[in-house]
């Protein structure tokens, strides 16, 4: 059972720091002095989930009267472990419960909560079979007979919806209930009178719309009779839903599986079309009105504008819109605008300046809007927004002359955005850029080409171009931009600014084929910021979250709200840990369960931990095994943080370290200087992950060790002691783990699992139709998966994907035609 929604954060308990992975207190770090070496029991780390615990631990003033070994400095012990949680189900399977053959299932504890905030666990629900070793028989019944229709049913009840249809035509009430009338022609369809209740329903329609017609045919003002026919036009629409309404299951079912009858609805409209506005007399009187309508308007005169665009839409859904009226429209405007331009003409003896607005219609003219063409990149270089403003009021003035310039237009957006994305010296600052070309594009279209439709849908069909020339980086880019904006620290804009930024990343967002390479980087920085505590505003995050799942639906961020939700439980099971659990010593421990499908994949890493954490580890899953039987548990050293105080001669500090930063300083208490094998092998840390938290320790900005020789990198046969002089401005002191190495071997990886991903749901689309289809050609199964894809994808890959599934023996191609697969799986 997966948690899924984005809880609400609780407050955390009073005995707690306001953080949400970590808490501290006081400890004595002498009773963990020679624990170095000790490594977890290897038995309980099975193939599992992760748990992640953050101890932190403070000087004891009575500890330090024990200590055998004399030290300046002093290191106590604190530490966090993130931990993933898979819940499994049992089944018992002992040898005592063979002669019983009754099976037992167990269900894991739900986790729900009380009105107070304290966790409640449901006990297991147990199911099984009522009578031991009895086997149930599965009995099939034949279908009972279709009962008769009584004598006289199918006249009587046409009569009755006959008189409703003529009710609703008549605009008088209906005698029957709608729901009656509903099942009775559910009742006739369902014997075989579906055929003959569409002709008696076609033809009352018929009647009734016959009857309309002599109305118009004298109707002597123009004005009325536009707004009749209007009138008339809008009674029937309404009739006709009314009516189809009611006889919903005939049109569902009889009209669904016959192509060539037209639906209730259709019937209408040819019905109208054919006895109505087909007739000569009232559509040529029709179409005259609503040409002098546009004709006064665009004199000065007001008219019914709401009138016009009902007839408008008249003519559109009777599908006589451009037959009828296009053309005379358009020939109509071509006179007056021809008109209007010879009066300009003649008004205008002389050329007017550039600057301002004037007609351009013979070929000299037309020749200048190519020489102008050439100055539009040097003006949208430059953001002259009025010179441009001049320049579309100057385009728009000869026949053809917008097309020009959206060419223009969209072959500019395309090559300036290119040189941002494909150029990887501005990987840095790409996503930046492209949000600053995208409010300038903007801008210029509201300002200087007056919202034209045709810009909007160019500037966003050339960002998609140009935004996809390299595949995959731009969306790894952009998840890490809004991992900035959303990590703590960020003090760069207010919440409504941060609010508007995250809008502009979603509008680039929706640019990008890529959308499953942004997912996995964005679950793998939002895993970070929620574990270390780093994340700036949960309001932010939430905010974040809702975008995407508006823009990519529920499955897209079902694993992130899954995330956020194992937190807030992690917190209920912490306080129900803390109030039940006698915990011995003074390390307070803070675990988070983790579920396994939400969260990233992490590599475990055993390392060789004191034994008060050893400890403290076993009271923890002895307490969460209890309430959550067939659970497995795996400690993640990696993700693990903790807070060491020490003491230096400048005074007392606190130091935020990881747990492989821990283990390294804790050695300290015990030894002067050890070597970089000697450390290796008391801390068990692998060799990579161990140079670099040294080099963090020794050679960052903190240096709280020495390392012996000095340099930037460390190299076997290094030397390492305490920094006894060691000063710092901070009380608590931040110490960061070196992780470049290993950030572009995470992209490497998160990118590989991607791909993997992809070649999955490639092979699961082709099997899926295969299956369906049986047989398909080679370009009709290549066209239906690339359709169901959700990423591109190039056809080459396509047809290697294809091969492999043949070689695979999913499928096979046919001897006859080669071209042809057949499903064999």
């Amino acid at each position: 059972m997966f948690p899924t929604g984005l809880p609400s954060p609780n407050p955390p308990p009073p005995t707690q720091e306001a953080r949400p992975a970590a808490s501290d207190v006081n400890t004595d770090s002498s009773s963990i002095t020679n624990s170095k070496k000790r490594k977890i029991n290897r038995s309980e780390r099975e193939d599992i989930d992760s748990i992640s615990s953050s101890p932190k631990t403070h000087n004891s003033s009575s500890s330090s009267t024990s200590q055998q070994i004399q030290k300046k400095l002093r290191f106590e012990d604190s530490v966090d472990f993130i931990g993933l949680d898979v819940k499994m189900a049992e089944e018992s399977s002992s040898a005592s419960c063979s002669s019983n053959k009754t099976k037992t299932v167990f269900l894991a504890g739900v986790v729900g909560h009380h009105a107070n905030g304290l966790t409640k666990t449901a006990g297991s629900t147990t199911f099984s079979s009522s009578k031991p070793g009895a086997a149930k028989k599965l009995v099939i019944k034949n279908f009972k007979e279709k009962p008769k229709l009584p004598e006289n049913y199918t006249h009587e009840t046409w009569q009755k919806l006959k008189e409703a249809v003529e009710a609703i035509q008549n605009s008088t009430s209906i005698k029957y209930n709608l729901e009656e009338l509903y099942q009775a022609v559910e009742n006739l369809c369902s014997h075989k009178i579906s055929a003959r209740l569409y002709k008696q329903l076609r033809v009352v329609c018929e009647d009734h719309i016959k009857a309309q017609i002599d109305q118009f045919r004298e109707y002597p003002f123009l004005t009325l009779f536009l707004k009749k026919i209007d009138n008339c036009w809008q009674d029937h629409c309404r009739q006709m839903i009314m009516i189809r309404s009611i006889f919903l299951f005939l049109d569902r079912t009889y009209v669904l599986q016959n192509s060539m009858l037209p639906s209730i609805w259709d019937m209408g409209l040819e019905l109208f079309r054919f006895y109505i506005i087909s007739d000569m007399k009232v559509q040529s009187k029709t179409i005259y009105g609503i040409l002098l309508l546009i004709e006064r308007e665009r004199s000065g005169e007001t008219i019914d504008r709401s009138l016009l665009r009902s007839l408008l839409s008249m003519l559109s859904d009777l599908q006589i819109y451009q037959d009828s009226f296009e053309q005379r429209f358009l020939e109509e405007t071509n006179r007056l605008y021809a008109a209007e331009g010879q009066r300009l003409m003649q008004e205008r003896e002389v050329i007017y300046p550039s600057r301002k607005p004037m007609l351009l219609s013979s070929h000299e003219d037309i020749v200048c809007i190519y020489i102008y063409i050439y100055s539009l990149n040097h003006l949208l270089d430059e953001n002259r927004i009025q010179d441009l403003c001049l320049l579309y009021q100057l385009f728009s003035r000869v026949r053809g002359g917008v097309l020009v310039l959206l060419q223009h237009w969209i072959e500019y957006i395309k090559a300036f955005g290119s040189t941002i994305v494909i150029n990887p010296e501005k990987d840095k600052t790409m996503v930046q850029e492209l949000l600053d070309f995208k409010d300038k594009v903007d801008h210029i279209i509201d300002i200087c080409f007056i919202k034209n439709e045709k810009f909007v849908n160019a500037m966003k069909e050339a960002f998609e171009t140009f935004i996809n020339k390299r595949p995959n980086k731009p969306a790894e880019l952009i998840a890490k931009h809004v991992d900035s904006k959303l990590r703590a620290g960020n003090k760069e804009a207010t919440d409504e600014e941060l609010e508007k930024m995250l809008d502009k990343i979603m509008i680039i967002f929706r640019f990008i084929y890529g959308k499953d390479v942004f997912e996995a980087f964005y679950k793998k920085d939002l895993a970070k910021r929620l574990l270390v505590g780093k994340s700036a505003s949960v309001d932010a995050e939430k905010s974040m979250l809702s975008k995407l799942k508006h823009e990519c639906g529920a499955a897209f961020t079902s694993k992130l709200e899954g995330m956020f939700k194992d937190m807030e439980l992690s917190k209920d099971i912490m306080v129900q840990f803390k109030q039940c659990q006698n915990i011995p010593g003074n390390i307070e421990l803070t675990v988070n369960i983790l579920t396994m499908g939400y969260w990233p994949t992490y590599i475990p890493m055993e390392v060789h931990l004191p034994a008060e954490m050893v400890r403290l580890q076993e009271i923890f899953k002895t307490f969460y095994l209890g309430k959550h039987s067939g659970r497995k548990l795996q400690w993640q050293s990696t993700l693990g943080h903790c807070v060491l105080k020490a003491e230096f001669k400048e005074g007392k500090k606190e130091l935020q370290v990881s747990l492989f930063q821990t283990l390294v300083l804790l050695m300290f208490n015990e030894g002067e200087e050890f070597t970089l094998e000697e450390i290796k092998l008391a801390t068990g840390i692998e060799d990579g992950e161990l140079r670099r938290t040294l080099q963090s320790l020794a050679c960052g900005k903190a240096r709280v060790i020495h390392k012996v020789p000095k340099s930037k990198d460390v190299e076997d046969g290094d030397k390492f002691s305490c920094n006894d002089d060691f000063k710092h401005k901070l009380f608590r002191i931040k110490i960061n783990q070196i992780q470049m190495k290993e950030t572009v071997e995470e992209q490497a990886s998160t990118t590989e699992r991607v791909y993997q991903d992809r070649q999955y749901q490639i092979d699961a689309a082709i099997v899926r139709i295969m299956k369906m289809r049986k047989t398909l050609s080679h370009n009709l199964l290549v066209s239906e998966v690339y359709n169901q894809l959700k990423f591109p994808v190039k056809p080459a890959d396509l047809k290697k994907r294809i091969e492999s599934l043949i070689d695979r023996d999913y499928m096979e191609r046919d001897k006859e035609n080669p071209n042809q697969y057949n499903y064999v799986a």
